[in-house]
């Protein structure tokens, strides 16, 4: 690589930590100072290139630990590959993403990790990583995780629903708690009774309830937070820490709460869509409904309260999306006269910064907390900072010049995703990415995508930095 200088002059830099009106030094990818703005430092920096973000945030670019690019659900795929999914989290302003490798029963880890690899290669615009998906836990795969952790594949996400197709039984994730334990990785849980939510579904569709809100009424909040409640006693016995993503119900944050006042390391997501969209959706008309189908299910609205809460006292720790898109033609609808046959997932990848600056706005969290959530710890969480989530001497230049005074109205006929529909069509929001650098690279200039398939690379991960 050339030998290259571009200083970031006149912004608010925003980390979890400060907000300073201070200029950024970035040399051949990283960042290598920051000075007060105006000051003799600052004034006697020389570049080839000078960035002006006079009026704006200077923040660290996103990191999205929780995606799904080109994933095969249901009979079909995700419809964002790695080319075009990270193309839209660079226009959202996040530079890291850190996707599922899926193991198929019967299979190694290996050859899972080896197609995901082989998917995402030269394919993507930011950088990326993989967490492993456990779909069979047994004596080899046990053997395996201990080899992927050396590697920097420090995580491992098994499923207490979706029996038949993901689904581990409670001795299967004791094992499977019992390594990471010892190794050093980290558990993540898909937390829903997938046992008990299927003989609600048998029954629902047997009386005839087929339409995409029966999706949101069989998917209970309290088996959410039964498998929630028992996620948590199994790490205890197991001494592993866990990670539960995409925490939706009132119910299931309130176990993670206790549990973190007993002191454990037991740690919580959530996304966008729990926090801006109610199980109302659902419910629209002509089959509507079925672009909002996800799991855990869109709620009722005042357990949004619930989540905003617990973002703000730590009791959760992360925004991510779970992007998994799927077009309304030809996906969603392979689910038209039984609900139980919609692809589960939701498009979100590119709104999540703007989604939470909006938060920021209306007053649920703060400037700092924003980047917190959405970049230092998820970095921090599976093993990235501080080469990713903040703009400190050694940091990766991954910045966003973001204006928080631009006005914008998401929409399908303007989002870079690649799928039919918006979740949050219409919605105004306030605040916008405007230039993107990854690694000192432009991906987005000025609101123009000048970034390239394969210049994000594949980032292996370090343990979770926030155990003792």
């Amino acid at each position: 690589m050339t030998h290259s200088r571009t200083v970031v002059r006149g912004g608010l830099v925003i980390t979890a930590s400060d907000e300073t009106h201070a200029d950024v030094l970035i040399e051949d990818g990283r960042v290598v100072a920051t000075a007060a703005t105006g000051s003799s430092v600052a004034e006697g920096w020389t570049a080839e290139r000078s960035i002006d973000a006079t009026g704006k945030y200077v923040i660290p670019g996103g990191v999205d630990g929780h995606t799904h690019m080109d994933m095969p659900f249901g009979g079909t795929f995700s419809s964002d590959d790695f080319e075009t999914g990270t193309r839209a989290a660079a226009w959202g302003g996040t530079t890291t993403i850190v996707d599922f490798a899926i193991q198929q029963k019967g299979h190694s880890l290996r050859e899972g990790l080896d197609r995901w690899h082989a998917k995402a290669d030269a394919q993507c615009a930011i950088d990326y990583g993989f967490h492993m998906i456990l779909a069979d836990v047994n004596q080899g795969t046990l053997k395996e995780m201990d080899l992927l952790v050396e590697e920097g594949i420090s995580s491992f996400k098994m499923f207490m629903a979706y029996p038949g197709v993901f689904y581990s039984d409670d001795g299967q994730i004791l094992r499977a708690m019992q390594r990471t334990a010892a190794n050093g990785g980290l558990t993540m849980m898909h937390a829903e009774n997938g046992i008990a939510i299927d003989v609600l579904v048998e029954q629902a569709l047997a009386e005839g309830r087929t339409d995409p809100r029966y999706h949101g009424e069989v998917r209970k909040a309290l088996l959410e937070a039964e498998a929630t409640h028992r996620a948590i006693q199994l790490a205890r016995v197991a001494g592993s820490p866990l990670y539960v993503v995409h925490v939706s119900a009132e119910e299931a944050v309130a176990e993670l709460a206790g549990a973190r006042d007993k002191g454990l390391p037991v740690f919580g997501e959530t996304c966008p869509q729990y926090l801006f969209l109610t199980v109302d959706k659902l419910a629209e008309p002509d089959f509507g409904g079925a672009k909002y189908v996800c799991s855990t299910p869109l709620r009722p609205r005042e357990h949004q309260a619930a989540l905003w809460r617990g973002l703000r006292t730590n009791d959760l720790q992360v925004v991510s999306t779970d992007h998994c898109p799927f077009c309304f033609v030809g996906q969603k609808e392979l689910g038209r006269g039984d609900f139980s046959k919609i692809p589960n997932g939701m498009p979100g990848v590119e709104h999540r910064m703007d989604l939470l600056h909006q938060a920021v706005l209306e007053g649920h969290i703060s400037r700092r907390r924003w980047i917190e959530l959405a970049c230092a710890t998820p970095a921090r969480m599976f093993g990235l900072y501080p080469k990713k989530g903040t703009l400190q001497p050694g940091s990766d230049a991954d910045l966003v010049v973001y204006d928080p005074g631009a006005e914008q109205t998401l929409s399908a006929e303007t989002h870079h995703m690649n799928v039919d529909y918006s979740a949050y069509e219409g919605k105004r929001i306030t605040g916008q990415v405007e230039t993107v650098l990854s690694r000192g690279e432009t991906v987005v200039d000025r609101r123009t995508y000048t970034g390239r398939a394969g210049h994000g690379q594949y980032t292996p991960r370090g343990l979770c930095q926030l155990l003792d």
